[in-house]
């Protein structure tokens, strides 16, 4: 960098001569562009006068506080030297002017400065001399006219403020606010002594006068145009009191046991003024004389006048208002100072401006292409950052708005490039902790999971998954899913695919076996479609459990239950054929002659209880043997309307109601066992209700989950909330007559069609059976 650039810069209009004195000495080194350093210079130019006009701004507005508002109320009139404040202020007036100098020498250094270079003949100097006088001449004419008219006029106008007429009316308020203040005290002692003249002269402090006493200082009250009139006895027992309604409530009730205390120990008459908050009251005290007892006193009367709140402001109001009036105008003199003081400041403030404003002027017009030169060379250096900021509305301000466009697209280019790779490194990192946390939570869960993608090959076989299958992720990963389920025996998985594949469904749960090292372990394992978020497929994850021994502890749990209730079903029926014997035996040791008919009916007894117990086990082995479903491709309404025409024709008195979904597709399901699951829940329904009621049978097809819903409601007696779990319990049984095997028996088939079934409480009454199947 040479040397010119390390020094403070010298003013922009000196960059020609430079340049010129720099191709006369025939130099070849190329300087930094001084276009860059031009705000510095001019703010190293400024620098001075915001100085100045920062600590010249605060002085007078200091001047001002103090000459008008402390100065006027500290001044002792009795004292020969000047007080604090009044020394503070002269400090305050001798800064101003010194601020005032300054600003002078400061804009006579800039006319000066013009006046040499208009002298060596520098560029653009003439044209700036001009234009500054100019400017210094169209604003010196109007502003002192200003100046003068502006004085005369606040000369006018404080002597208007302050005249005789204003001091008068100002004066005469504050009067009448304390004569009405004085009117409320005469008002109240006056009426109290009226009415204790008027009390001694009937005699109505007299225990037969009460009566009189109290319609009297009534109509006194009235008469007198006072708050309220209470008398009181000698020993300050209140006799009556006569109170205005209108008054707000609690201001009566101030205390005046002292008033009333002071006019019996002085035996004269004394007021109060007591202040509330809602307003003032005044109370005058007049003692009663007693009637033949020469000097001492029977009674006083407390006589209240109140003055409302309202009132009472205009009148504080306008003894404040008085008092600042006066001390206003003890200021008169300094307001005219200070008002002459702001117009000469004002005045100089515009010229200052002005010269300043023909300066700006000039060097916005000689600057901007000396400027424009160096910025392209930055530019050319690789300076992006470069910015004009001359501010013209001709030809050159159109050149230089378009510079800076230029120059402004070109630095956006190159930081939004920039940005698109950080937000791109942060996208890859934010991804990275991502595929690591989902990885974690992989590799962590207790469960199996195998995932493939939407090319049909392994990518991902988590730890849990290894421990179940006995198998290492690097045997199966990378590979493609049918050609390692066939390697590995996963017939399970492999159908899930396929169903999944073959059906496009979304997901799909199946439970199996599978061998592994010579075991065969139940699997459950449930397949779900990824997808992206635009909805396109990723590929299948399948999540599997080994839930062989939970299904273990379950059956046997089942199997205990199972051979309770057994052999309490078994036991039912022993106890009759028992007794049945029993009695035969007795009636035939004893000889009995009604024998033949005992025999008779033990007998039937016997074979009836024989023949439910048969009936039970048939059933149990129904259960046991039930055959594996036979699944054929059909329509779930054609078996359902066979089962309608059944019961519609059998049942007269049963009004069922049924609703189809018109878009149920056919599925796959075994069309005697399901025609048994409609039977008996039909049946349940139909035997819930006696025999007579509604019963509803809807179909509806679930798009989402592809799966066929079959619901049956009913309006019987519902179910209970403590058999809501045992319901598909084998040999759980509310009727008389049941074996408690029917809905085990639709449970048993509903799961081996891979469906559900759930059962609830219909609304208003009645029971609700739901069971879903795969489509």
């Amino acid at each position: 960098m040479s040397d010119r650039h390390k020094n403070i810069a010298p003013p922009a209009w000196d960059g020609h001569e430079r340049r010129a004195q720099a191709n006369r000495s025939g130099s070849r080194a190329v300087a930094t562009p001084s276009f860059s350093s031009e705000p510095e210079r001019r703010k190293r130019h400024l620098r001075p006068v915001w100085i100045l006009l920062l600590f010249l701004l605060p002085c007078l507005a200091l001047t001002f506080y103090y000459g008008q508002v402390v100065l006027p109320g500290g001044e002792d009139p009795d004292s020969f030297f000047p007080t604090t404040s009044y020394a503070f202020v002269l400090l305050l007036i001798n800064l101003d002017l010194i601020g005032f100098v300054v600003l002078l020498l400061l804009l006579s250094r800039n006319l000066i400065k013009a006046y040499f270079e208009r002298r060596h003949r520098l560029i653009g100097s003439g044209f700036r001399a001009k234009l500054v006088a100019s400017f210094i001449g169209f604003s010196l004419i109007p502003t002192v006219l200003l100046a003068l008219v502006a004085s005369g006029l606040v000369n006018k106008a404080v002597d208007v403020w302050f005249s005789d007429q204003i001091d008068r009316v100002m004066r005469d308020s504050y009067e009448v606010a304390k004569m009405q203040h004085a009117g409320h005290i005469t008002l109240a002692v006056n009426s109290a002594r009226a009415i204790s003249h008027e009390i001694f002269r009937e005699d109505m402090l007299l225990p037969e006068q009460r009566d009189l006493l109290v319609v009297a200082m009534a109509r006194k009250r009235v008469e007198f145009g006072v708050a309220g009139i209470e008398v009181f006895s000698s020993k300050m027992e209140t006799l009556t009191k006569s109170l205005d309604q209108d008054v707000p409530p609690g201001v009566l009730d101030l205390p005046v046991g002292q008033l009333v205390l002071q006019a019996i120990n002085g035996k004269q008459e004394a007021n109060t003024v007591q202040e509330a908050q809602t307003g003032r009251l005044v109370r005058a005290a007049a003692p009663v004389a007693a009637s033949g007892r020469g000097s001492e006193v029977g009674g006083v009367v407390v006589v209240d006048a109140y003055v409302p709140e309202s009132l009472l402001a205009k009148m504080d109001g306008i003894g404040r208002q008085y008092e600042e009036y006066k001390q206003i105008k003890a200021m008169k003199n300094p307001i005219k100072a200070g008002a002459y003081l702001f117009v000469a400041v004002i005045t100089l403030l515009i010229v200052f401006g002005a010269t300043w404003f023909g300066f700006y002027v000039a060097r916005s017009i000689t600057v901007p292409i000396q400027r424009l030169a160096e910025a392209t060379e930055a530019i050319a250096q690789g300076d992006l950052s470069v910015r004009i900021d001359a501010q013209a509305t001709d030809e050159i301000g159109t050149l230089i708005d378009s510079f800076n466009r230029m120059t402004t697209d070109l630095q956006g280019s190159k930081s939004t490039i920039e940005a698109a790779n950080v937000s791109l490194r942060q996208n890859n990192l934010e991804l990275d902790r991502r595929r690591a946390y989902i990885e974690t939570v992989v590799d962590t869960i207790a469960a199996g999971l195998l995932s493939i993608d939407k090319s049909g090959v392994v990518t991902n076989f988590n730890p849990s998954g290894e421990r179940i299958l006995r198998l290492f992720a690097d045997r199966l990963r990378g590979r493609p899913a049918n050609e390692a389920f066939k390697e590995f025996g996963l017939t399970l998985f492999q159908t899930i695919y396929d169903r999944m594949l073959q059906d496009q469904r979304d997901d799909m749960t199946l439970d199996g076996t599978i061998e592994v090292e010579g075991k065969f372990l139940t699997i459950a394992l449930h397949g779900s479609r990824m997808k992206d978020e635009a909805d396109q497929d990723l590929g299948i994850v399948l999540v599997f459990e080994d839930l062989t021994e939970l299904l273990k502890a379950q059956k046997v749990a089942a199997w205990q239950e199972v051979a309770r209730r057994v052999a309490h079903e078994i036991k039912n029926p022993l106890t009759p054929i028992q007794l049945s014997a029993q009695r035969m035996r007795k009636k035939f040791f004893e000889k009995a002659p009604d024998f033949e008919r005992v025999f008779d009916e033990s007998t039937n007894v016997i074979v009836n209880e024989v023949a439910s117990l048969k009936h039970m086990v048939d059933e149990f082995s129904k259960f046991a043997r039930l055959p594996a479903p036979q699944l054929t491709q059909q329509s779930l309404h054609d078996v359902v309307n066979e089962v309608v025409a059944l019961y519609r024709g059998a049942h007269k008195d049963i009004d069922l109601v049924v609703t189809l979904d018109e878009d149920l597709p056919a599925l796959k399901f075994d069309w005697e066992q399901i025609k048994r699951v409609l039977v008996n829940l039909l049946d349940n329904a139909v035997q819930a209700m006696n025999q007579k009621g509604r019963v509803w049978l809807t179909t509806h097809y679930d798009t989402k989950r592809r799966r066929a819903v079959v619901s049956i409601a009913d309006e019987g007696t519902g179910i209970a909330q403590e058999d809501q779990e045992k319901l598909f319990v084998p040999y759980f049984t509310r009727k008389k007559s049941g074996t408690g095997l029917g809905l085990a028996i639709v449970r048993r088939i509903i799961t081996d069609h891979e469906g559900q079934i759930s059962a609830g409480n219909n609304q208003p009454r009645g029971a609700v059976f739901t069971f879903e199947l795969p489509v």
